[in-house]
């Protein structure tokens, strides 16, 4: 075979392993209109980060404060998450939106407005016996370390990321959930995130949580998050 026909070859493959890649990235979220449901592949995340800067010296994991990020170290939140995930939130943004949704806006600190934007359920998607799945609100997979009572309800808003100027040079501004890699928030902790709660920062003080192992799978099992929209008038 001729160097040119060896170098033809060899960009198809590229391409065609480069077009892989990129429908793996797309399935990691699914889009079911009839349903009005958005699910995006993710992992049960490690509750402690073998890390010397998330080690803390009484050996326990940091409280929860977010549902879904990135694994670390892309993760900023990784250290306190329920689960991991590799979707692009801009992306999980993108698919609400196609579902009609439209983001309102996230509150930070001690902010006196409280998040705004549509309400969505959140739930994950669990494998169970056989081939079959089972699917919890994701509150009841999250309990008081103190009481072992599930999180309080609440509400989960589509507040849509802050954008952030990630270089102070120049004036382009990006998605600042795309930076942190932060899908849901429980606590006002940062703006740079897809939903919050309405909790605020002063329930942070004292509403401290922990995965419920009794119903979650083990570390880095694969399950979906579901995200359901619900219909107009509900």
């Amino acid at each position: 075979m001729s160097p040119y026909k060896m170098g033809l070859v060899a960009l198809v493959v590229v391409f065609a392993f480069l077009a892989a890649r990129g429908e793996d990235a797309k399935s990691d979220i699914v889009v079911d209109k009839d349903k009005r449901t958005v699910a995006i592949a993710a992992k049960i995340a490690p509750r402690i980060i073998n890390d010397p800067r998330y080690k803390r010296e009484d050996g326990k994991p940091y409280p929860l404060e977010v549902i879904a990020s990135w694994p670390f170290p892309k993760g900023q939140k990784a250290h306190e998450t329920v689960v991991t995930i590799d979707a692009k939130p801009s992306e999980v943004h993108k698919a609400l939106e196609s579902l009609g949704l439209k983001a309102g806006k996230p509150a930070v600190g001690e902010s006196k407005e409280a998040p705004q934007g549509p309400e969505v359920k959140i739930y994950l998607e669990l494998p169970a016996e056989g081939d079959r799945t089972k699917r919890l609100p994701i509150e009841r997979l999250l309990v008081d370390p103190k009481t072992n009572k599930p999180m309080p309800k609440v509400q989960w808003r589509f507040t849509g990321s802050a954008l952030k100027q990630p270089n102070p040079d120049k004036d382009e501004k990006v998605y600042g959930a795309d930076l942190t890699g932060t899908l849901i928030s429980i606590f006002p902790v940062t703006d740079q995130t897809v939903f919050q709660t309405n909790l605020t920062m002063k329930e942070e003080k004292y509403v401290k949580l922990e995965t419920n192992t009794k119903l979650l799978p083990k570390e880095g099992t694969a399950v979906k998050l579901i995200l359901e929209v619900p219909a107009k008038g509900k």
